[in-house]
């Protein structure tokens, strides 16, 4: 990916579809009233949201390997690209406490959410691991057998660490990157473990990606092959599902590597099927998808102070399952526009500025 004519926009629209699904998660959560709550329709668009997340880090990893061995070729230093994507993955970290600080300010909060453990901490943190993992190894082979082991490490280790009695000694805020905190839920929605794999996951498709960056021929076997397999591995997670798990500790919903895989699987084959959906023959039209997708961190920043802070106030919990549903759609219009709008900005505020940067800048992968 060194040109913008080889930058592969099925992943901006696959980031694009994430985007929408975590607004949907975000929405349904906030604005649906609570005699909606216990029903089926409401379960089901929680499992529906639940994609979001893992997504985004999945998406994150598959550019993770890519951006690192873009910047590779570019100064031929595999250590100072190693250096290049830890460095995006720390940004990322410290950007977490940064919108921690603005959700305080704006939404009046208790001064301890500063620590809360949300997507952002463990992205930032799971890229820093997944570049260092691309800089020890030597060749794209190891690179892959690395990602891969690193992934199954962490998800057959989630139920027994999450289970250690040793962690209740560390301080709240440091044991949330391992596993919930008893008795304080709201520091950790998010845990390194498991999610932290779905980051070297995608890792391992971005290694794929990367290898057939200059062979259209292979690169098309490659993302077409995606879709099956993807499925096949879907499917096989979920007949596992029926058997007793390895582990006692290991809770389907939360640290089973039968739910994790299920994931895996659908997003693998989402990439396959992104890929075809960008070979119609309109697909040099203008895409809102790819809009979302090319600002995906913008509009997770505003997105949640929007949906659950104070200028939506009334909305939350007011709606009924179907209310919430066409806010969602009103609400996704409104994110798409805020979208063009920065576009708008960028565009007039690069204006003026040396059009040979352009090009490199608009190839990189992006992270989130």
């Amino acid at each position: 990916m060194t040109a913008p004519a080889t930058r592969r926009t099925y992943l901006d629209v696959l980031r694009g579809v994430a985007v929408l699904v975590m607004i949907e998660a975000h929405v349904i959560d906030a604005w649906t009233r609570a005699a909606d709550r216990p029903t089926r329709a409401f379960g089901k668009s929680l499992i529906l949201g639940g994609f979001g997340a893992p997504l985004f880090l999945f998406l994150a990893g598959v550019a993770v390997a890519m951006s690192a061995g873009s910047k590779w070729r570019r100064s031929g230093d595999a250590h100072a690209a190693m250096r290049a994507v830890q460095k995006r993955g720390l940004q990322v970290f410290l950007l977490a406490f940064v919108f921690r600080l603005q959700a305080l300010v704006l939404g009046r909060g208790a001064l301890w959410t500063l620590l809360k453990v949300d997507i952002l901490n463990v992205m930032g943190l799971s890229i820093a691991g997944a570049a260092t993992l691309w800089g020890l190894a030597r060749s794209d082979r190891s690179r892959l057998i690395a990602f891969a082991a690193a992934t199954a490490a962490i998800v057959w280790a989630s139920p027994p660490i999450r289970a250690l009695p040793a962690l209740a000694v560390l301080p709240d805020p440091v044991e949330g990157y391992f596993r919930p905190v008893p008795g304080w839920p709201e520091l950790t929605n998010f845990s390194f473990f498991p999610w932290a794999a779905f980051v070297t996951a995608g890792a391992c498709l971005g290694l794929l990606l990367d290898r057939t960056r200059l062979a259209e021929a292979e690169d098309r076997r490659l993302n077409l092959a995606f879709l099956p397999i993807g499925l096949a591995l879907a499917f096989i997670a979920y007949r596992m599902s029926f058997l007793a798990p390895i582990d006692p500790h290991s809770k389907f919903w939360t640290t089973s590597a039968s739910f994790f895989f299920i994931r895996l699987g659908v997003m693998v084959a989402a990439v396959g099927l992104a890929y075809v959906w960008e070979q119609r023959p309109t697909s040099g039209r203008w895409s809102p998808l790819q809009v979302l997708g090319r600002h995906s961190l913008f509009i997770y920043w505003i997105h949640v102070e929007m949906v659950y802070g104070l200028i939506s106030l009334p909305l939350h919990g007011a709606l009924t399952l179907g209310g919430a549903w066409a806010a969602l759609g009103g609400f996704c219009v409104l994110m798409l526009a805020a979208a063009l709008a920065k576009e708008w900005v960028e565009r007039k505020f690069n204006r003026g500025k040396n059009l040979r940067d352009q090009p490199s800048r608009a190839a990189q992968p992006l992270m989130f």
